[in-house]
């Protein structure tokens, strides 16, 4: 017995063997990280494809087709690095833009960035003349306390088109009649001031109708109709007060296609826009 108790004990160690590396390895996690990958690449690729444009396109094919010397932007000559003519007669047919004969460009020529805006000097000169028809038909609220709180009915702004005259009803005082085309004497004051202003220039006028939208229990609506006759109304207003017919080159009904304020319904979206256009250049 002693013997056998002075013995080492036997130790028996049984090694677990796990085949395949225990869900395959961990080598799902890359398959899924790369699923993960090419989902997002393809997403941002969508993404990219409705959010440029087709000249921006080009541009990022262009960036990764290293064989291609230039990008397809005209390079002002034809010589060994493959520029383009500064003629769109020749820049038509071989990538399809610029101009010809059927399509020409107002200079006849491929378009291109010169350094130089001949005409920016035409448009600050036109800025200046309207800002100064703003200020001084802001500065005509003085005259009297009537004609002070008529002119919270207008307000102004300098667009591409040129200078935007917007003359529109309050809840305390409307333009118009109701839901008629009938000028309101409010209308034929400021109609008459804006006149006055306009003839300081020369410019060409446009007229614009806006009314708010109608409920839809209505079973005729007739924004369209009723746009148009009170732009029709403000150009009679206008020539009346001696505006050359000859000026105004456009009298358009918009219905109730461009809001102002988030309710459609709502009063202010009965308005006039009167525009001292830009000088053709």
């Amino acid at each position: 017995m002693s013997a056998q108790g002075n013995g080492a004990p036997v130790i028996i160690k049984r090694k677990k063997v796990i085949q395949g590396g225990g869900h395959h390895g961990g080598a799902w996690k890359v398959a899924y990280a790369d699923f993960v990958t090419a989902m997002m690449a393809f997403f941002m690729l969508m993404w990219l494809l409705n959010a440029t444009t087709e000249q921006q396109r080009k541009g990022l094919a262009d960036y990764f087709s290293p064989t291609i010397p230039i990008v397809r932007v005209s390079g002002g000559g034809n010589g060994a690095f493959a520029g383009e003519s500064i003629f769109s007669e020749m820049t038509e047919p071989k990538e399809g833009t610029g101009a010809s004969d059927s399509r020409p460009t107002p200079e006849d020529k491929a378009s291109g960035d010169t350094g130089s805006d001949p005409s920016s000097e035409e448009t600050a000169a036109q800025n200046e003349a309207f800002k100064s028809i703003d200020e001084a038909l802001k500065g005509r609220g003085g005259e009297s306390m009537v004609m002070e709180n008529a002119l919270e009915h207008i307000t102004t702004r300098i667009t591409d088109e040129g200078l935007v005259i917007e003359v529109f009803s309050r809840d305390t005082l409307q333009i118009f009649e109701g839901d008629t085309a009938n000028p309101t004497p409010l209308l034929r004051d400021l109609a008459a001031l804006i006149a006055q202003i306009s003839k300081t220039v020369t410019n060409d006028i446009a007229i614009g109708g806006h009314v708010r939208a109608q409920p839809l229990v209505i079973k005729e609506a007739s924004v369209w109709n009723m746009s148009q006759l009170r732009a029709t109304q403000m150009r009679l207003l206008l020539e009346a007060q001696s505006i050359a017919p000859k000026r105004i080159q456009r009298v358009t009904g918009h219905a109730d296609r461009e809001t102002v304020v988030r309710d459609p319904m709502a009063l202010r979206n009965d308005r006039i826009e009167i525009v001292l256009l830009r000088d053709a250049r």
